[in-house]
């Protein structure tokens, strides 16, 4: 199955299951993936703002969350397991109402037990607004029966 069919399939997961996903990032749009990379796009809408009427904090931290999940998912991981630490840095506003924000994702570490992920938001004029990083432990995410990492492992990582 290709990185990205799994990465939406997992999206999908958590639209289904969760309780803030969908309805904070239902609209939320993973347009890439590829083992250890996601890119994924959101059209700010009012309930993604604050009283300033510009692009929450929380939003953005929660896009963060979701995306190292779904970074994870890119490496074969069906459950992404568990958040251990989550930080982002504020650049700018990032956008109002009606503006496109994208973001891209990176898994930097996948070991047995623990993801490290990295996130960078920006414009749609590609003028980075946030950064941020999402820490995951994994080990039980390994028994999931949904999981294909074998496939989705780059061919440099794979053992001959």
């Amino acid at each position: 199955m290709p990185a990205l069919k799994f990465v939406r399939s997992v999206w999908e997961s958590f639209r289904a299951s969760s309780g803030l996903e969908p309805r904070l990032l239902d609209a939320l749009r993973v347009t890439h993936a590829a083992p250890g990379r996601v890119k994924f796009e959101l059209d700010i809408k009012k309930e993604h703002t604050n009283r300033l009427n510009i692009l929450h904090g929380g939003t953005i931290a929660s896009m963060v969350d979701l995306g190292g999940s779904l970074a994870v998912a890119s490496r074969g991981l069906f459950a992404t397991g568990v958040s251990t630490d989550l930080s982002v840095t504020y650049l700018s506003s990032g956008g109002k109402i009606g503006d496109l924000i994208k973001a891209e994702v990176t898994c930097d570490k996948f070991g047995k037990t623990m993801a490290f992920t990295s996130i960078r938001f920006m414009t749609s004029k590609d003028e980075m607004f946030a950064r941020g990083s999402h820490t995951k432990y994994i080990a039980q995410a390994w028994k999931d029966p949904h999981n294909i990492v074998d496939e989705l492992t780059p061919k440099s990582e794979k053992k001959e």
